[in-house]
């Protein structure tokens, strides 16, 4: 089974930037990577009037659209899949780091500013790492929000070794 991360927290906290900063330091050593973004809002890919669009519009459960350098597939769901489902769907690669899904039971990364929010949402036993500006006397090791090097390497002795 691929191994799964969550980077976590509350919004506008940095998690975009600092998964994006993991992706340009895992891709560096060659690691093949899927990420899932949890939106609870709810989302839209297709563009009104594009074929793809039409082809949901007349009826299609599920629509892909293929290229040369791309395939995406957008499919209606009854209701929301668990992140372990949606998991399962992804192959070919040798991580999967999401961004949310804090409620699941996934080792967690969670990224902590001063000044957004005042305790941590995950419980130690959650977290394999923190990405903070700030340190925490905990058992859980803490990076800085810029040490994308120092997660990745933490990311490799608990996941990707052996």
């Amino acid at each position: 089974m691929t191994p799964v991360i969550s980077v976590v927290g509350k919004s506008n906290v940095g998690k975009t930037t600092l998964l994006e900063k993991l992706l340009r330091e895992l891709k560096w050593r060659g690691i093949k990577v899927a990420t899932v973004k949890h939106d609870v809002h709810g989302f839209d890919l297709d563009v009104p009037g594009k074929d793809t669009w039409r082809h949901a519009q007349a009826g299609s459960d599920v629509v892909v659209i293929s290229s040369p350098d791309k395939l995406a597939m957008i499919s209606r769901v009854e209701e929301e899949l668990s992140l372990d489902e949606i998991c399962a769907r992804i192959s070919g690669v040798d991580l999967i780091i999401t961004e949310g899904y804090k409620r699941e039971n996934k080792p967690k990364i969670e990224v902590f500013r001063r000044g957004v929010y005042e305790e941590l949402l995950s419980s130690p036993d959650e977290l394999i790492a923190i990405a903070s500006d700030v340190k925490f006397d905990l058992r859980v090791p803490c990076y800085g929000l810029d040490d994308a090097a120092g997660l990745v390497d933490r990311i490799e002795e608990l996941f990707l070794r052996g």
